[in-house]
């Protein structure tokens, strides 16, 4: 009896030791695949436009932190986002999914409540699961929490950046590649949105008292540069004014993050992108799918690649950020489960074939803004199809509030930039552009004979793309149902 027990008890312990051998085998081979995987900082601010950097050629505002990157890495020059406003746009960057198929339709705090389906597998889990930290700060704006998991939530002041950073020292240290998501507040229009009287400027977050280790950096009026879509009048001038000054704030958080990086040893080994949920927060910017609300500033820097203060013409789309973050990070993954692409493999190419159409998608800002909008951009020539055309353009209520836009409305003042008042707020159903040789999105020729064929093409293309991506609005096609499905939530 001793003998046989004896025996089930070395028969236990060399199961157990030829277990731990094997499980110490795996981590060591989890580990080396892990540890050789770089880190990945996406820093993303809130509604900055490429009209307010040094490195997009604005010569005025102070943004030496963003320019140095510039300088280290790449920059896109036709980035876009697929929606200019907040939630539905960041659903897309933590997706690469449109927000018309993944029910991310607009904001979800309070009563919009627009929520991502449940079945969508996020950028920051998928890295979770592949051996990587997740962590997270500042503006979410994005549900359910648990499809948008992170494995840390750190707390600072949004409007802060440079507490921001400072509160990510120990992911910045962690022994696990890392996947930090910084998110400001910044350059987002602040509290309260009604100014009393009217016409005093917003804040953009800005305050007299200043912010803790930060250098407050202000602008006078009479100096900034007002983009062609605005009007250049005292109150638009004031407003851009402290829309500098928030981005400045911006800039030196940015720095910090970049000079801790640097003490850790990892900054060779560390990939940082930069880029915005949408245009600035002026009216004909954010809301809108004009090219000042979605063609927005990228730039990243990959140390692991030759491409130091290059500049890229690559037509890309914040959908197409998740795969490309994956393929970075050397995680499998099923090309097919994503309506975006990665442009890994042509970041530093002079040369490279496609990349030189984009799709954006808007329905919802808030809930009351019901305003669907599809477009499709193919080399120079843009098309808007404004869906419910027949309705007022809906204003977000801050742009609303605005005292650029008070300015003009209070005033009953015709135009507001080169449109009048009348087509910001009454638009056609069908907005063709030829960007080339009209910049400013001023000359329609969705109507002009001589444009037809390039209207046809463009729809077709616009089609396609809505079957692609299982687009709801596709019924909106001469009652299409085909998308409809059979009315089961499976």
């Amino acid at each position: 009896m001793k003998t046989y027990i004896v025996k089930i008890v070395v028969l236990v312990t060399i199961i157990s030791l030829n277990s731990c051998d094997t499980k110490q085998k795996e981590v060591a081979e989890n580990n080396t695949n892990v540890t050789d995987r770089p880190n990945i900082i996406l820093f993303v601010s809130d509604d900055h436009g490429t009209d307010a950097i040094g490195a997009y050629g604005n010569p005025v505002i102070k943004t030496p932190n963003l320019d140095k990157l510039a300088n280290e890495g790449i920059v896109f020059t036709d980035a876009y986002c697929t929606s200019a406003s907040c939630a539905a746009s960041r659903s897309v960057i933590l997706s690469g999914k449109f927000g018309h198929a993944t029910g991310s339709y607009g904001h979800v705090h309070d009563y919009h409540h627009f929520s991502t389906y449940d079945t969508i597998k996020s950028l920051p889990v998928l890295l979770s699961k592949a051996g990587y930290e997740t962590a997270r700060i500042g503006k979410y704006h994005v549900a359910p929490e648990k499809v948008y998991h992170f494995d840390q939530v750190l707390e600072a002041d949004p409007r802060n950046t440079v507490e921001m950073a400072e509160q990510c020292a120990d992911v910045l240290k962690s022994d696990k590649p890392f996947f930090l998501y910084f998110c400001t507040d910044d350059p987002h229009r602040g509290h309260p949105f009604e100014p009393d009287p009217w016409d005093t400027p917003n804040s953009f977050g800005n305050k007299k008292e200043g912010y803790k280790d930060v250098e407050t950096i202000t602008y006078n009026p009479e100096d900034v540069l007002v983009p062609a879509f605005l009007p250049d009048t005292k109150q638009t001038r004031e407003e851009i004014a402290e829309y500098y000054q928030s981005i400045s704030r911006i800039d030196q958080g940015f720095g910090k993050l970049m000079q801790m990086l640097q003490e850790t040893g990892k900054a060779d080994n560390t990939i940082v992108f930069y880029i915005s949920d949408n245009g600035m927060a002026f009216p004909g910017a954010k809301t809108t799918v004009y090219e000042p609300g979605i063609k927005l500033p990228c730039i990243i820097k990959d140390p692991t690649k030759n491409s130091k203060g290059l500049t890229s013409n690559a037509m890309i789309s914040w959908v197409d950020l998740t795969p490309t973050i994956l393929d970075m990070a050397k995680v499998d993954f099923d090309a097919n489960k994503f309506h975006g692409h990665s442009f890994y493999d042509i970041m530093g190419k002079e040369k490279f074939e496609g990349w030189n159409e984009i799709y954006a998608s808007h329905t919802f800002h808030e809930i009351t803004m019901y305003y669907p909008m599809r477009v499709v951009r193919s080399e120079n020539y843009k098309l808007i199809w404004n869906i419910a055309y027949r309705l007022e353009y809906p204003f977000a209520s801050d742009l609303w509030a605005s005292s650029t836009w008070q300015a003009i409305y209070r005033n009953n003042i015709e135009f507001f930039g080169p449109k009048t008042v009348k087509d910001y707020l009454f638009r056609a159903e069908f907005e063709l552009y030829d960007l080339s040789k009209d910049p400013n999105e001023s000359n329609n020729l969705a109507t002009n004979a001589s444009f037809q064929d390039i209207l046809n093409t463009m729809k077709g293309k616009m089609k396609a793309f809505q079957t692609k991506t299982k687009d709801p609005w596709m019924i909106m096609w001469g009652h299409d149902a085909s998308l409809q499905g059979s009315g089961v939530n499976l």
